[in-house]
């Protein structure tokens, strides 16, 4: 009888980064919805639904600071895709970093859409269930085949926004929409949006383009959800 073939390290540090994210969903829900309360003398008033949507709202901002500030990193401070700092192709360049940093996003999503699924459609409705499908989907793919990474983080990095989305919710829930940070975040939002959500799209597309002899390289599966995904997801955030 064969033995099974054993984990290697980078499947370990696949999954440890995963439960790391899904761990992590579940002790940010619980700190938020403990320290509420002396930040914000309404949240006892609130309604169960609320307060679900609250402290899900808590984890959701927590994911996305994590995720654009690594995915900044990685995409312009680190020499990871600098196009002359190796020879490998771009679109077959990773490191641990990014693998726990992909593995971490899959853990969240996994987290929210289960939340979304058991409160449905109190959170959200198909198109959550369809930009977190279509997420996971693509970090999967991204991950195991430690291919076109350079284009999950770019995507990741459009995650910059939620916390402005976030904080509009909070604002609204506790009647503060004439308030001036309401204004000043609503600002932010948009301008935030245009550059994060339209004008990188933008740039991501003109990248892939300029890259297409690589980008061809990719195993099929990987080539075609990168060229269908991302439309997807960059018409979803036009709508």
């Amino acid at each position: 009888m064969e033995d099974s073939p054993s984990f290697s390290t980078k499947e370990i540090y696949w999954l440890a980064s995963c439960f790391w994210g899904i761990i992590t969903c579940k002790l940010v829900y619980d700190i938020t919805g403990f320290i509420s309360p002396f930040c914000f003398k309404g949240y006892g008033k609130l309604s169960d639904k609320e307060k679900m949507e609250w402290n899900n709202r808590g984890f959701s901002t927590f994911h996305a600071l994590i995720a654009a500030w690594a995915s900044l990193y990685l995409l312009l401070f680190s020499d990871l895709f600098n196009e002359d700092s190796s020879n490998d192709l771009i679109v077959n360049r990773s490191s641990i970093i990014s693998n726990m940093v992909l593995g971490f996003s899959i853990g969240y999503f996994l987290s929210d859409l289960a939340m979304v699924f058991w409160h449905f459609p109190a959170l959200g409705g198909l198109e959550y269930v369809l930009h977190h499908g279509l997420s996971m989907f693509s970090i999967s793919l991204s991950l195991m085949s430690s291919q076109g990474q350079i284009y999950i983080l770019m995507v990741l990095f459009s995650e910059s926004t939620t916390p402005f989305v976030n904080i509009r919710w909070y604002l609204d829930v506790a009647g503060r929409k004439s308030s001036t940070i309401y204004i000043y975040n609503g600002i932010a939002l948009f301008f935030g949006w245009l550059i994060a959500r339209i004008f990188l799209f933008i740039y991501f597309f003109a990248h892939m383009f300029n890259h297409f002899d690589e980008v061809k390289k990719i195993f099929p599966l990987g080539f075609y959800s990168l060229l269908t995904v991302p439309p997807v997801l960059g018409l979803m955030n036009v709508v």
